[in-house]
This record gives C-alpha cells, sequence and structure tokens, in this order.
C-alpha cells in the first residue's frame, strides 16, 4: 500500500476503510462511521466531582464529522459508556446525546466490556455483540473472533507515546486487522511499541510487519509506516515529514 507522505484530511486504512481525524474510521461505501471507546459519563462512573464535558464533545464531534462526510450511520465498537452504574443525571445526558445523534444517522452500538453483563441495556438501549459492514466484521475486541475474517475492533486505545505525559491516538492497520483509537479523551492508551500490544495483535494472528500506523490529532491524520519500523521512525530527524505536530492532544487519565 501507498501511503502519503505528509499530513491529511484522510487516509486510506486497508480496502475500503479510511482513518479520519479525530480518530474515527471510514467506510465509504456503506457510509459507515466507526467510533471506538468513546466512555461516555466517565466523569460521573468514576466519582469526580467533574461536568460531564467529554460526553458533550463527543456527541458533537461525531455529529460534525457525519454531517461532513454524509455518514448515514455511525457504529460505536464497544465501551460505549465507562460503565453502567451511573446517575440518573448521567444517564440522562448520554440518553440525550446518543438522541442527538440518531437525529443525523443510524446508531448501531456494539457491546463492549465496559457495558458490563447488563450491556448497560438501561441507558443504550438495543446493543449487539457484532456486526459486518462491507465484508468486516465490527467487534469490540476484547475477545479474539474466529481467525480468518478480516476485522475492525478498538479496545486496545492504541497510541504513540511521545514523552512528557503525551500521546497520540494511533490507527494500526493491515487487510485482516484495524485496531481503531479510543474516542476518549481520558486515555493515554496503549504503546505501540510495547510488548503487550504486540501480544494484543497477535491474538488476532497479525504480525508488526503487516501492518502500519497512522497517528491523529483534532484535524489530521498523519501516517507513521509500518508497526515494525514505528521506533525508528520516532527517532527520525525533526525534519521528517512523519514527525508528531504540537497540537497532539495530552492525555493523562487511562480510561481502561
Amino acid at each position: 500500500m501507498k501511503l502519503p507522505s505528509r499530513a491529511c484530511a484522510s487516509c486510506d486504512l486497508a480496502r475500503g476503510v479510511q482513518a479520519l481525524a479525530p480518530g474515527l474510521a471510514w467506510l465509504p461505501a456503506s457510509r459507515t462511521l466507526i467510533a471506538a471507546d468513546a466512555h461516555l459519563a466517565y466523569e460521573d462512573v468514576m466519582g469526580g466531582a467533574l461536568p460531564l464535558w467529554s460526553t458533550a464533545e463527543i456527541v458533537a464531534t461525531l455529529g460534525i464529522v457525519a454531517r461532513n462526510v454524509g455518514a448515514r450511520e455511525i457504529v460505536f465498537l464497544g465501551d460505549i459508556v465507562h460503565g453502567s452504574d451511573m446517575s440518573e443525571g448521567a444517564m440522562r445526558v448520554v440518553r440525550d446525546g446518543l438522541a442527538l445523534l440518531r437525529d443525523v444517522v443510524d446508531l448501531t452500538l456494539v457491546a463492549g466490556n465496559h457495558e458490563g453483563r447488563s450491556r448497560a441495556f438501561a441507558v443504550l438501549g438495543d446493543t449487539v455483540d457484532d456486526c459486518e459492514r462491507d465484508g468486516w466484521l465490527l467487534v469490540h475486541g476484547d475477545r479474539p473472533a474466529a481467525l480468518g475474517r478480516p476485522a475492525i475492533i478498538g479496545h486496545l486505545h492504541p497510541s504513540l507515546h511521545l514523552g512528557g505525559g503525551a500521546s497520540a491516538p494511533a490507527f494500526v492497520a493491515s487487510e485482516a486487522l484495524i485496531v481503531v483509537p479510543a474516542l476518549t479523551p481520558y486515555s493515554p492508551g496503549l504503546d505501540l511499541l510495547s510488548s503487550d500490544f504486540s501480544k494484543a495483535i497477535g491474538l488476532w494472528s497479525v504480525r508488526r510487519s503487516d501492518a502500519h500506523v497512522v497517528a491523529a490529532s483534532l484535524d489530521r491524520v498523519y501516517p507513521f509506516g509500518s508497526l515494525a519500523t514505528l521506533r525508528d521512525t520516532l527517532r527520525a530527524p525533526l525534519t521528517s515529514p512523519a514527525r508528531p505536530p504540537s497540537r497532539f492532544r495530552k492525555r493523562h487519565l487511562r480510561a481502561g
């Protein structure tokens, strides 16, 4: 696959799948927008004395991107909420946010491990364990699916760890598996250079040499080339077009 050498508005991840800022996958054939690990109502579930600012921000971002690309559907790849044990006020905020999105597009909610055994039905309504779009299996990713089926997953929160407390959400993509970064601003993510990440994608029979990396900022995506050579890429001179820009957001808390 020939990758663009500079920041761009969108980037091919695999056949029929594109990366969009700020970390959404796009299937143009079915006009499906894919979001992973939103962890809505994070602040309330964690018991923090904070407003649910992240829920409103995520909903607004999804609405804007969906309108801009002409999406017909948004698929949430699990961990839509941070947990099912939330206050009535937080439930109302989440329900209202999802209702706003439903005014724009169809929603499909794939359940993840954070939805719990109840699948958070009280706040989310109906969920599914997986779905298929454009030949891709869309599933949360906490349990590897049947091998041999190309899949798009979340769950792993892949990111580039850049030092100084900064990390950048990143896609990891091959023709067999695409991992979509977490949408929550509260997670620094799983370091792509870590052994834990290598083991995680190994469960899906994907080798580092078969995958490439695309990082995302708030308004651009940035191809970084092969996952196998990522360490060398990050050590490249500052003049390299693949070097991360300063506007990558800092993430300090781990959503899990």
